[in-house]
Order: C-alpha cells, then sequence, then structure tokens
C-alpha cells in the first residue's frame, strides 16, 4: 500500500510509519516542522512534506493523522476530495495491529520503560513511544514471528483498539482527563474493557483502581512481592537489583523503585512463556530510553539529565532517583529545569506539582509548553515560594552545564553538582544543544 502520515514527526505517528515502511509499504508523511524524527526519516528514504500542502496528497490508499489534526487540515481535505480514506491513528491500529500477537502495555506511567524492558526480553517486533537504546529507535522490525511488543496509549482511548494477546497496566491514576470529558466513570471502563480483550493480563493490582478487577489475572503486589531493592553503579551507571517473588534476583538499568516495578511486569509477562533464566540474562540487555533519566553528559562533578516527566507523579519517583544518582556520586547539588506541559495539566494538578521538587536545591521553571492550549494565567511564584524559583525563559547547553537565559540575558550558569530537566516540550532539546 501506499500510506500518507500526518504529524510523521510525533513519536507515536513515526513509529507507525516506520513499521509499516519496514513491512513493504511505500510511506510518506507531513508535519508543521522539521525535528530530529523527522530527519531520521528521512534518512530512511521517506518523503516528508513541510509544512502540511495538499500536494503532499497524490495516489496514496490510505491517509493517517494524528489525534490533533483537524477535520479542516489541507491534506485531509485534499484526500477526502480524491476519494483517498483517511483514519485517525486510533482507527488505524485496528488494521496494523488486527493479526498480531500483541503485547500492549498501557498506564499512566512507566509504559515506555515496561515496554522498552520487555522488547531486551522477548523476540519479535516493537513499537514504543519513546527511542531504546538498546536499538537505537522506537521501532524495532523483526519478520521471524508475529509478536509486537507495542506501548498502548490511553490518552485518546486508542489502546482499546490495540487488539492485546497480552495486556499489561502500571497502573491506571486519572491522566488525559479532558478526552474523557472529565468522566471518571468513562475513563475507568475504558481501562476495564481493554484488560478484559486481552487473553493474558498483568496488572500492579496495588494500584486502586486494578485492585478492583476481578477475573484471571497475574497480579504484582509490589510492596510484598518485590524485596531486597538495591542500587548500584556499573561503570557509573544506575541498575537497580531487586527480588521478584520466587523468581530470584534480576538487575535491570535505571534507579528506584518504580524501575523495579515496571521491570517485574515486563518479568512476569515475559516468564509465562519463556525460562526465568533466559528472562534474568536478556533484561541486561536493556540500557535505557532516550529522555527517561537520559544521562547526556557527566564530567569534572556535574551530570546533565533529560527526562520526559510531565506529571506530578513522574516527577516525584525521578527527583528520588536523582537524589540517590547524585549522593552516590558525590554530587552536592540537586538543580531541576522544569518546562511544565500544557496549561491544562498544569493546572489540573498544580497542588501536587508544588510538592513534587522535594529535596531539589535549585528549581528553575521555563514558560509553559502550550501544545497548541490558548494561554492561562498561572501564578509560579506563589504556587512554588518554597523552593524560591527562578522563571526563565530558556536554557542554553554549555559543556555538561546549562545557561539560564532570562529576555536573552544570562541570569544563571549550572556547571556542576546533578543537573536534571523535565518537560515533553522542547527542553528536550534545549538541554540538548539542539536549539
Amino acid at each position: 500500500m501506499k500510506i500518507h502520515f500526518i504529524g510523521i514527526g510525533g513519536i507515536g505517528i513515526s513509529g507507525l510509519a516506520q513499521y509499516m515502511d519496514h513491512k513493504g509499504n511505500t510511506v510518506s508523511g507531513s508535519d508543521i516542522a522539521d525535528n530530529r524524527i523527522v530527519k531520521q526519516l528521512r534518512s530512511k528514504g521517506i518523503a516528508i512534506t513541510i509544512p502540511h500542502d495538499a500536494s503532499a496528497i497524490t495516489d496514496q490508499d490510505l491517509v493517517v493523522h494524528s489525534a490533533i489534526i483537524k477535520p479542516t487540515n489541507v491534506e485531509v481535505v485534499a484526500a477526502q476530495e480524491k476519494g483517498i480514506e483517511v483514519l485517525p491513528r486510533r482507527e488505524a491500529l485496528l488494521r496494523i495491529l488486527q493479526d498480531k500477537e500483541v503485547y500492549a502495555v498501557a498506564g499512566a506511567h512507566g509504559k515506555s520503560t515496561t515496554s522498552a524492558i520487555l522488547a531486551a526480553i522477548m523476540e519479535g517486533s516493537a513499537i514504543i513511544g519513546a527511542e531504546s537504546k538498546a536499538f537505537g529507535s522506537n521501532v524495532r522490525y523483526d519478520d521471524t514471528n508475529e509478536r509486537l511488543i507495542f506501548e498502548a496509549d490511553e490518552s485518546d482511548g486508542s489502546f482499546l483498539n490495540s487488539n492485546p494477546y497480552c495486556a499489561i497496566v502500571t497502573n491506571a491514576e486519572p491522566e488525559h482527563m479532558e478526552y474523557y470529558e472529565y468522566d471518571y466513570e468513562r475513563f475507568y471502563d475504558a481501562y476495564r474493557r481493554f484488560i478484559a480483550s486481552a487473553a493474558i493480563r498483568v496488572i500492579n493490582a496495588e494500584d486502586e483502581f486494578l485492585g478492583t478487577i476481578e477475573g484471571d489475572a497475574i497480579r504484582l503486589y509490589p510492596s510484598r512481592d518485590i524485596s531486597e531493592v538495591e542500587y548500584v553503579l556499573h561503570d557509573g551507571e544506575p541498575h537497580t537489583r531487586f527480588r521478584l517473588k520466587e523468581l530470584g534476583t534480576f538487575d535491570v538499568w535505571g534507579f528506584g523503585e518504580h524501575i523495579a516495578l515496571d521491570a517485574a511486569l515486563a518479568i512476569l509477562a515475559a516468564a509465562e512463556t519463556m525460562p526465568v533464566e533466559t528472562v534474568r540474562e536478556r533484561i541486561l540487555g536493556y540500557r535505557g530510553i532516550k529522555k527517561r533519566f537520559d544521562i547526556i553528559e557527566s564530567a569534572n562533578g556535574c551530570v546533565l539529565i533529560d527526562d520526559y516527566g510531565h506529571h506530578p507523579t513522574e516527577i516525584a519517583a525521578t527527583m528520588a532517583s536523582a537524589r540517590t544518582y547524585a549522593r552516590m556520586l558525590g554530587l552536592e547539588t540537586v538543580t531541576a529545569v522544569w518546562q511544565p506541559h500544557k496549561y491544562s495539566r498544569t493546572i489540573d494538578n498544580l497542588e501536587a506539582f508544588s510538592h513534587c521538587f522535594e529535596g531539589v536545591d535549585r528549581l528553575i521553571i521555563l514558560p509553559v509548553w502550550a501544545a497548541g492550549e490558548e494561554p492561562r494565567i498561572i501564578d509560579f511564584e506563589g504556587v512554588f515560594a518554597a523552593y524560591s524559583p527562578l522563571l526563565a525563559d530558556r536554557v542554553k547547553r554549555r559543556g555538561c552545564g546549562l545557561e539560564v537565559l532570562k529576555e536573552d540575558t544570562m541570569v544563571q550558569q549550572l556547571e556542576s553538582g546533578l543537573i536534571i530537566g523535565f518537560g515533553a516540550g522542547d527542553i528536550t532539546y534545549q538541554l540538548r544543544g539542539e536549539k
């Protein structure tokens, strides 16, 4: 088929585009601007139009678009005028995944990590929402079997179309409630339907909602099933070691009880069809994922880390890991640079955000990454007064450290200690010196 993907520069759409390209389809795409993902896809020979343009629609068989694309998009209109089928990503999943043995990982937090760990353990294709350092991409293609490890997205309900053979759920904390019109019963019912649709179910049974799920399931009770947790350094890299039930001890890249939990769910899913010793060996192949406690540079008493965390639960867990890592490396300070993601998410969770940076020595807050939302007033200085926050416009990479800029003037220079950036916007490019 000839398939055109609108919004191909996003991590979710790009994953499907790469997968369908690997399968031998002719793939093209478009987006509003160039980014690193677009450049990578072009290097693979995929034709991409920047910005959206009706001329990109020629003789394709199918047009797939991301959730944020509106019906008035010029390429959507052009495709409809030509009689080409147009599907949102969530509906396209039904066709792409319908004949696969899908290990679908869902949850508000930890699904990318769990998916990447599972991909390190199990053979098969993988489409995840972050770049696995083990295979240098968010997609791995394997045509030797029908297994597909898939990060299933609840934000637009598309996880219901992921055709799960095995459903793995890390947690069901309410998130993306604007999609569910702030109807909690609708939100939780979506999770019920997702879990019920799978032949094998692996769930974190200590999650308040998941603990109510009835029927057959492999249940993880982290407080009693995960024990002897310790943090170790291998060549300066963070690892968590833990004992899981009666299965013995496992060692996984990353720091934190949340890493042990994610790894435990992946182990339990894999151990259904694989020898435990093979699982124990292969999990060592996990090397972390880009933008998840991603160590960009470490030199001369300074460590710079990029993290995708944009919800208070995620930030709090990662902050605990950052403090532990800094202590083990003998670093004296921890600085957090936060780019809030969406006005709606920030305001809905403002109270929790005001507590999640516990233990930070310096907090720098960048402008909200609006993601298309209308600006709203937030009193960051008042809400975060306990941290004496510095409000800045952007940061600029300087070796292992950062320059903090306001109105193009450097107001602070960070060049020592552990520096960690949080956010799902363009902060990752600022930290990496790519913007």
